[in-house]
């Protein structure tokens, strides 16, 4: 159905190849699971096969694509030249549709609803209207997205984006589906949803590739890996010969963790003990609507934090578990100071920040996004780190310039970044964009540590560093918030869970 030869690709004439020496088949109703760490070259491997990466002359690749379709087969021989042929990519799209590690450059921004953003390619196909709506009903219904589809895409939540992406992939039912670590942000039901969806796609004769830094049940139920290192195969068979060699083990590919039962143990603490350093003392907030002060009119939306309570003492992890869309992104906002409530208070270290600017609030919370290119904007990593370490901007810690960098150089290192410190972060791969958007804000020192989905898409050797900033952040007497759909890691990481069901924290 689809087959690759990629002999070399690369970005820039003599520049080192970002992959090589890589031979791909894809065969009807198959699963393909492409295993590696961060850097390996699966995500680009992904962008080939889908077209993104040569398309438009973006990229220079020397080796064949394939597709047979229908009856018919289309070759396309590449030598790196400016004679190379023209993919057309809206034609290769909609038999090879992609859906990449971050979700939302999938999403058009142009759609009003979810329901729109599904039916947005096959209107450009010109579908007919019955059979369209057919096609998105089919599509959202597969992807638990029912209650979904008159919401705005950019009110989503992360695991709502990449179930509405996914949505996108398939509405179109094209022959080959490549989905890069697609259950990144999913709670258990969408997971379940996804497991379904891959299981429907195979009967119908689809082939479904995965690419991915864990080893977990979806990976599992390939038939093939394919496990690159250094952009090339370092291991090509079935899963159990895959795992068995020594290039698994050296690779930085998670295996998926079992289930621990009981919470991370952590010191009891005395009812005369510290006063909280994060609270949220019967917030309320919803998105729609009026928005409300203190006092004055109450937001007419479905609150997504009705009267929720929690609090955050010096030392300890704390998780925020719950389904897609319960707003646990919305409680991390609050306590850093960038969202405001209908009603309650948000205390950080016994004070109400409802007054202060987000940026004053920064000097002692800090925050690390969901998506990390959300807090990237400066031309080079180290350049990124120290940016309000010094000056006089507001929020600014307004040290020397030396001592800056000198935090800067350390936070790099914490996140075994430190041989990235001239590159741009755009051209880091998305889990190297999540800890250097960690290191922004553990240079700060923050007494309150804010981590949203910390562990999406990051390989094995990421989340040890991740692991061991929580654990020296919680030694040093801040408090550390999580939200993660990670259980299991979850457990091991923090000293008791919280989940957020119906705008209301409960015990997990």
């Amino acid at each position: 159905m689809l087959a690759a030869h990629v002999r070399r690709f690369a970005y820039d004439d003599g520049a080192a190849p970002l992959l090589h020496d890589i031979r791909l088949e894809i065969v009807p109703g198959s699963l393909t699971a492409v295993l590696g760490a961060s850097g390996s070259g699966k995500s680009m491997l992904a962008k080939v096969l889908a077209g993104w990466a040569v398309a438009g002359g973006h990229g220079r690749l020397q080796g064949t694509l394939e597709l047979a379709r229908d009856g018919r087969r289309e070759h396309l021989d590449f030598r790196g030249s400016p004679d190379d042929p023209r993919l057309r990519l809206g034609a290769w799209g909609q038999h090879v549709a992609y859906v990449p590690q971050r979700a939302a450059d999938l999403l058009t921004g142009a759609a009003a609803t979810v329901g729109e953003e599904l039916a947005f390619g096959l209107e450009q196909r010109g579908t007919p209207r019955a059979e369209m709506l057919a096609q998105v009903d089919s599509a959202a219904r597969v992807m638990g997205l029912g209650g979904l589809l008159e919401r705005e895409p950019g009110q989503l939540s992360g695991g709502e984006q990449r179930r509405t992406a996914i949505a996108c992939a398939i509405v179109g039912r094209p022959a080959v589906v490549l989905l890069d670590e697609p259950t990144a942000s999913l709670d258990a039901e969408g997971a379940a949803s996804l497991s379904r969806l891959v299981g429907a796609l195979r009967a119908a004769g689809t082939a479904v590739v995965v690419f991915t830094a864990t080893a977990d049940a979806l990976a599992r139920g390939a038939s093939r890996w394919l496990l690159l290192e250094g952009g090339t195969a370092a291991v090509d068979g079935t899963p159990a010969e895959a795992e068995a060699s020594a290039a698994f083990a050296a690779s930085g590919v998670l295996r998926e963790e079992a289930a621990v039962a009981a919470w991370r143990p952590g010191p009891v603490r005395a009812p005369e003990g510290p006063a909280p350093l994060a609270e949220l003392d019967r917030v309320t907030f919803a998105y729609d609507g009026a928005r409300a002060t203190r006092g004055g009119t109450v937001n007419s939306g479905r609150p997504v934090l009705d009267e929720a309570s929690l609090a955050v003492f010096p030392g300890e992890v704390v998780a925020l578990t719950g389904p897609n869309g319960a707003g646990k992104s919305t409680s991390l906002r609050h306590l850093a100071g960038l969202l405001r409530p209908d009603r309650g208070q948000v205390r950080i270290d016994g004070r109400d920040i409802l007054d202060d600017p987000a940026g004053r609030v920064a000097g002692t919370v800090g925050t690390l996004f969901q998506e990390p290119k959300d807090q990237l904007f400066e031309r080079t990593a180290l350049r990124e780190v120290a940016f309000g370490l010094s000056g006089r901007s507001p929020g600014s810690l307004r040290l020397s310039r030396d001592e800056a960098r000198r935090r800067a150089s350390e936070a790099l290192e914490a996140v075994g970044l430190p041989g990235r410190a001239d590159t741009h972060p755009y051209e880091l791969p998305v889990s190297e964009q999540r800890l250097l958007a960690l290191a922004t804000v553990l240079a700060r020192q923050p007494r309150v540590l804010l981590l949203d989905e910390p562990t999406v898409g990051l390989d094995r050797f990421g989340l040890a560093r991740l692991e061991a900033a929580v654990r020296r952040a919680a030694e040093s007497g801040a408090a550390v918030v999580l939200s993660t759909h990670a259980l299991a890691w979850a457990r091991r990481q923090a000293h008791r869970g919280l989940v957020l069901t119906r705008g209301r924290f409960e015990a997990a």
